[in-house]
């Protein structure tokens, strides 16, 4: 029991089992007793409004617990790793986070430096063979105990073996753990100093597991399912490239009002996952000349493009005006610079992704103060209409090789934009209240105007 009780600890002399009971009383003290005594602490430092009183607190904690830890006989280090539970579990630990956040990378550093200022290079050398021996071993029967999880979790081709490599290292609490061990005499010094060569060496091998996921298994999967394109056997009215949530919507607008569409998509496993609900759709990439051909390009009044990269839909439209000129596009645009490339390109209507959203939000919202649902209707459709006239004049200035805030012509036009927006605005307004005199105001009884025009 003399060697459980050195180091400054409170509890020298006693028994072994006593020790072990004070150890575990202490550990459920600090993780039940902080869990809950934590909150009132920072409840009370939030009412101050001082963020530095929280890293201050949050400090004086880990401090608090690792001496307590100390004192009981067990490792510092274990304390500081209670005390992190203990604030990762609090309602504020989002408010600790970012005030921490500065000395986060300055501390991680501070502790791999110590870790690799304790390595003991002579043992490597001296004992190549089985230190790269264990290493490799840990590495393995980590990574069958993680694939045997996986396949248990019910992860599938490369999810299961990212997750089989990515956590096949040893982790940093290993080192936390052999410093504890070698304090508590389990384990002899130079055994600890071989398991902490080790557990450094499968952690440095981390990148080289990454590189033979993306390097090896990757490939390996992706060729194993990629397909053949189907044959497009069918043709109709439009074109949909895309059978993401976007291109859905159209495609079921169009079928649900007796149009006959003719759907592409590269994701084979997203077709798959539609053709159990009855969608039908044909596997291929859009962008593909040859197919969008077989798909009636030179047949079909209407091109809808849905596909997620912004270069290929402009590839995409080029291609299909340059065969069909007269054919009428519809593409998605994620913002205004989408909207001007495509726009150039040649597409004929452009949907930003959440402007809809938006502005049924902004109705929403006038209705929310008292805005009759009509007149908040007439509003937002009157920004629509401006919007789109001052996209097409802010288009004429776009430049895909100048930033929009150093093209001068293009600043100098949207602050034009933004002023007949607000002009417009302003006008409707005026036009709203003379609206509500002529339907409310009655005539005045003197009035000899009889021009009810």
């Amino acid at each position: 029991s003399d060697s459980h009780g050195s180091g400054g600890s409170l509890l020298a002399g006693i028994h072994g089992w006593q020790l072990a009971l004070v150890n575990v009383a202490a550990i459920a003290l600090v993780i039940i007793g902080g869990h809950f005594l934590s909150r009132p602490l920072f409840r009370f430092i939030a009412q101050s409004r001082l963020r530095e009183i929280f890293t201050a607190a949050a400090l004086l904690l880990i401090i608090a617990i690792a001496l307590l830890m100390t004192m009981v006989g067990l490792s510092p280090a274990l304390g500081t790793f209670l005390a992190g539970v203990v604030l990762a579990t609090s309602e504020y630990r989002h408010e600790l986070e970012s005030d921490i956040e500065p000395f986060k990378g300055l501390l991680l550093g501070l502790f791999f430096i110590t870790v690799g200022a304790g390595i003991n290079f002579d043992i490597l050398f001296s004992q190549f063979g089985l230190v790269m021996g264990l290493t490799i071993g840990i590495i393995f029967i980590k990574a069958a105990v993680l694939y045997l999880l996986a396949v248990m979790g019910k992860l599938k081709g490369t999810d299961r073996w990212l997750f089989t490599l990515s956590l096949a290292q040893a982790g940093e609490f290993g080192f936390v753990l052999l410093s504890f061990c070698v304090q508590s005499s389990v384990i002899p010094k130079g055994l600890s100093e071989t398991l902490l060569l080790v557990v450094a060496l499968s952690m440095l091998l981390t990148p080289v597991l990454f590189i033979v996921f993306d390097k090896i298994i990757l490939p390996r999967f992706a060729a194993s399912q990629q397909k053949d394109n189907d044959d497009i056997t069918e043709q109709g009215v439009a074109i949909i490239a895309g059978l993401g949530r976007f291109g859905q919507i159209v495609n079921r607008v169009l079928l649900g009002n007796g149009y006959k569409t003719v759907v592409l998509d590269h994701r084979a496993d997203t077709l798959d996952n539609l053709r159990k609900f009855g969608v039908k759709a044909f596997f291929g990439d859009a962008t593909r000349p040859d197919l969008l051909h077989a798909a009636g390009l030179h047949d079909a009044k209407l091109l809808v493009v849905a596909i997620d990269d912004s270069d290929q839909a402009v590839e995409l439209i080029k291609h299909a005006k340059r065969e069909r000129p007269d054919i009428h596009i519809v593409a998605r645009a994620r913002d205004r610079h989408d909207v001007y490339r495509l726009y150039q390109a040649g597409c004929d209507d452009i949907v930003r992704e959440t402007f809809d959203s938006a502005v049924r939000s902004s109705r929403y919202a006038l209705e929310s103060l008292g805005v009759h649902p009509f007149e908040a209707e007439k509003i937002t459709r009157l920004f629509v209409t401006e919007d789109i006239k001052g996209m097409r004049k802010l288009a004429s200035a776009w430049s895909e090789d100048i930033p929009p805030a150093e093209n001068k012509q293009y600043v100098a036009l949207a602050k034009e934009v933004r002023d007949e927006m607000n002009a417009a605005f302003a006008q409707h307004g005026s036009d709203r209240v003379s609206e509500l005199d002529r339907g409310w105001v009655p005539p005045s009884i003197d009035s000899k105007d009889t021009d009810t025009v």
